[in-house]
């Protein structure tokens, strides 16, 4: 595919504000799009080389793409400057500047998807003596190669900046529209850019769908792939992998204890809501990943809580969901999570910030367990079995891993007494929770 096609796709993304013209155009353009390209162009629609959870990063300041636009154009930096200064946009001043530049080399081929992106890619990997002037160049060699309006877009991408208001959400319904218009009609108004689908509740259904299997995978291009090509039964067979990170849940907030149970019936069971930041925990073997909600891998920033795992977990293959808490390592105390956040982000002196913001990891829940041969997910498995297994597979260490602290009752009493030592402890309240609740 051209990636022309592409830079025009953004250009009308780009003009329109309305959500659900920006769903049309993009379920339009992805009906088109040949299989082995979705995976690409659902991560360009979103100004994205890598998946959410990818650690590597394209690295390029705008300093850089001056330089860039410099080798291209052949335009002096400092008009290049000038002509930023007045856009507040290098993707739009490239573009000015390739429709007047001084050296005529644009468009001496053609640019293809797959070569945009493969070289883009190509940026992250480039390391050590020289990186600056070989990012450059290859930045320098697609712009001098790209009309002015898939120049604009080029340079976007590379800043990660990209401009035309694509989120998940948008990019999710137009998978939907794509690939299941037949199914339910969306019935697209262009002129009232409004939609009336002729079964609301089944097309609610496969939204849901849609965003359960992006949860689980962090994969707009599998989840699109799978639509396409499966149709409804392939989002529903859509599992986490271990190793890849997923989207945790969330709960609604309570006013007050009765509330709660107005939310989740009784009996329910209780748990402290801790005051530090949410893990998952993949265990295979003896390899271990922790992921924050964000997707990112915090492995190597926890290495106490890696070993935590390997010790206390009795598990081959297991997912689990947990809340680090941090504490005074010479009082006990617990601390609030603005005390250990720095460690999520620290890739210098990992031992030294272990020793002085140490955590106890607080495990309340489990995804996935088995061993390496076969292994079963219990995302749909009622809460209370969920917790069952916990407590056989969670081998508890003070202040290094524990079951999260629970109570199941339906006494209102008994609730509101639970909530107020937690709050005594420090933390946060409680979450309740339906007992035949799923993940």
């Amino acid at each position: 595919m051209r990636y022309l096609e592409l830079a025009e796709l953004y250009q009308k993304l780009e003009k329109t504000s309305k959500r659900l013209e920006k769903t049309h155009l993009i379920s339009v353009f992805l009906k088109e799009i040949p299989n082995e390209e979705l995976s690409r162009i659902c991560l360009l629609l979103q100004g994205r080389l890598f998946l959410a959870a990818s650690e590597e990063k394209i690295g390029v300041a705008s300093k850089l793409i001056l330089k860039a636009i410099n080798v291209a154009t052949g335009v002096e930096q400092t008009k290049i400057e000038k002509e930023w200064k007045k856009t507040g946009d290098l993707g739009v001043t490239i573009e000015e500047l390739c429709g007047k530049k001084r050296q005529q080399t644009l468009a001496s081929s053609v640019l293809t998807v797959k070569k945009v992106f493969e070289n883009l890619q190509k940026l992250a990997e480039m390391e050590g003596e020289g990186t600056v002037d070989k990012k450059v160049k290859l930045i320098a060699e697609l712009l001098s190669q790209a009309t002015p309006g898939e120049a604009r877009y080029i340079v976007r991408t590379v800043l990660e900046d990209l401009r035309v208001g694509v989120g998940d959400g948008t990019l999710r319904d137009a998978i939907v529209w794509a690939f299941f218009n037949q199914e339910v009609k969306i019935n697209y108004n262009q002129e009232a850019k409004s939609i009336e689908p002729e079964n609301r509740e089944q097309y609610n259904s496969l939204l849901a769908s849609a965003q359960k299997a992006y949860d689980l995978t962090t994969d707009w291009g599998h989840v699109a792939l799978q639509a396409k090509e499966k149709g409804l039964s392939g989002l529903k067979k859509t599992t986490l992998t271990i190793g890849n990170p997923t989207k945790v849940m969330l709960c609604q907030k309570a006013k007050d204890m009765e509330e709660a149970f107005e939310m989740v019936g009784k009996p329910a069971a209780f748990e402290f809501k801790y005051d530090g930041f949410r893990l998952l925990v993949h265990k295979k073997g003896d390899q271990i990943w922790l992921f924050t909600r964000r997707l990112e891998n915090v492995s190597k920033q926890f290495p106490e809580v890696v070993k935590y795992i390997k010790e206390g977990i009795k598990a081959e293959v297991v997912v689990l969901d947990s809340e680090a808490v941090g504490y005074d390592a010479k009082t006990g105390r617990y601390l609030p999570f603005q005390n250990i956040s720095q460690r999520i982000k620290r890739k210098y002196n990992i031992e030294q910030m272990a020793h002085d913001f140490p955590v106890e990891l607080n495990v309340f829940d489990v995804l996935v367990y088995g061993n390496e041969h076969q292994n079963e997910n219990l995302m749909n498995t009622p809460y209370q079995e969920r917790r069952k297994l916990l407590e056989k597979i969670v081998k508890e260490q003070p202040k290094k891993l524990r079951l999260a602290k629970q109570l199941v009752t339906g006494d209102l009493k008994k609730a509101q007494a639970f909530y107020d030592s937690a709050v005594q402890s420090g933390e946060e309240g409680l979450i309740a929770k339906n007992l035949e609740s799923i993940y």
